[in-house]
């Protein structure tokens, strides 16, 4: 119903982060950091900047330094404030006061649908919006506020959307689109986890941001396994856009023309990192001229 407000923010982070091993074997792939940051809580100012304050990490074995990331550490913050540095306290402090932070485990991994039903007693019978730690959104391009504008005005549940080039649509779950009234939304009437190349509906892929009508629940309770024997959310959400209104069904995209920064492989998060950097105000000064410096002195 459209009528509910949004108010809680889901966030998987139970995977195996198997693509940087060995990196991962006993650090979190969402604890990596992206310069002094790991990039786990840039998602969650992200959903914090939206006004989603009550924030649900679905969690696995091997996580617990996401916990105590989000969690108070009062040997360190006594050991700052008795040397009196008070900006690295206030960093330290800034990650346990950002939000009502909550957990629970994915015991199994079975899909992004299947870590998304885990949240179902937490969330209740009120929409929800979905974030992937993989899909960093700057902090200066508001999505998810549109989004959940989206879903206050339609209902239903509001997917992002973003266009790439044919070659790169395979390995993202892609959306066959209408337009609507509005420019940057449109109707989804088809999606398609990770297409066979050459036959996507669309070059519009689905970015890691989720607005969730509850009905969604019901529909993974039932979902079989899809491809890599997984229960996938783009599944559910393309039952839902079938469904009737008064069903918690219609999906609409918002286009996206912002800036996404994909740290779900090793190339992109390196991207990250340099991009990240070089817009540092404290850090660009120097990075930038020796980064210059050394593509010039490459071969």
């Amino acid at each position: 119903m459209a009528d509910y407000a949004v108010t809680k923010a889901v966030i998987p982070a139970a995977g195996l982060g198997t693509r940087f091993l060995p990196a991962t074997k006993a650090t979190p792939k969402e604890m990596l950091p992206v310069v002094d940051k790991p990039a786990i809580q840039y998602v969650v100012e992200e959903a914090v900047a939206a006004g989603l304050d009550d924030v649900l990490l679905v969690t696995g074995r091997s996580k617990r330094s996401i916990e105590d990331h989000f969690d108070r550490n009062y040997e360190l913050e006594e050991a700052l404030a008795a040397k009196e540095e008070t900006e690295r306290l206030a960093l330290v402090r800034e990650s346990s006061e950002l939000a009502t932070v909550h957990y629970v485990r994915q015991g199994d991994p079975k899909g992004l649908g299947h870590a998304v039903l885990c949240a179902a007693q937490h969330v209740g019978d009120a929409p929800f919006a979905v974030l992937l730690g993989d899909d960093l959104i700057d902090s200066r391009d508001p999505l998810l506020s549109r989004m959940i504008e989206v879903r206050k005005r339609y209902g239903g549940s509001v997917v992002a959307l973003m266009e790439v080039d044919p070659e790169q649509v395979s390995q993202y779950g892609c959306a066959a689109v209408t337009p609507t009234a509005e420019e940057d939304v449109v109707a989804v009437t088809d999606l398609v986890e990770k297409p066979v190349p050459g036959s996507a509906p669309s070059r519009w892929i689905l970015i890691g941001r989720y607005v969730c009508d509850p009905a969604v629940f019901g529909v993974l309770r039932e979902a079989q396994p899809g491809r890599g024997g997984e229960i996938q959310l783009t599944d559910a959400l393309m039952t839902l856009a079938g469904q009737s209104a008064a069903e918690g069904g219609g999906v609409r995209g918002v286009l996206f023309h912002g800036r996404r920064y994909d740290t779900g492989n090793k190339l992109g998060y390196l991207r990250t990192l340099v991009q990240f950097a070089c817009e540092r105000s404290d850090l660009a000064e120097e990075i930038v001229p020796w980064l210059r410096k050394y593509l010039d002195s490459l071969p």
